[in-house]
């Protein structure tokens, strides 16, 4: 569909920019949006017809931890699933204390973007360790994208 095909456009022009997009290699999947005991994790990026992908596997944790340790700062928006479901929680909830972890331990700067990944980093216990947590959610992203934000605006125009 057409956002399949934006996301192959993007993952195309970071290449050719030489960003390195790393992308889930793993997942923990369900057929149903609800807490089971019986989640299915995949061994590979592919998720089988009918399942649905909840958080990212083991081994897609321990590949974004390894790349977390080697960055000087963050900028996490967005959580790794559905956090707010036990049997889903593990991604996120290891990438919050990973940056909480990293932050106090090598100065790693640490912003959480807003809306879900804040409540993450609170229901986690980690957001206190982090360097900035924004409330503002999208406009966090919009003002990193040289938008101009209304309520800036207004005040630039006093």
């Amino acid at each position: 569909g057409e956002m399949l095909d934006l996301a192959k456009t993007l993952l195309k022009k970071a290449k050719a920019k030489g960003i390195d997009v790393q992308l889930p290699i793993d997942h923990i999947c369900h057929t149903d949006f609800a807490e089971s005991d019986k989640a299915l994790v995949t061994e590979g990026q592919d998720i089988p017809d009918g399942y649905m992908a909840l958080d990212i596997g083991p081994k897609t944790v321990e590949l974004y931890k390894k790349k977390i340790e080697d960055c000087g700062a963050t900028l996490w928006n967005g959580p790794m699933g559905v956090f707010e479901m036990k049997p889903y929680s593990n991604g996120t909830f290891t990438i919050a204390s990973t940056l909480g972890d990293l932050t106090a331990s090598k100065g790693l700067i640490s912003i959480i973007g807003g809306g879900d990944s804040a409540a993450a980093a609170e229901i986690s216990g980690q957001a206190v360790r982090m360097t900035h947590v924004s409330t503002g959610g999208g406009a966090s992203l919009e003002l990193l994208e040289g938008k101009q934000l209304p309520g800036i605006e207004a005040l630039d125009n006093t």
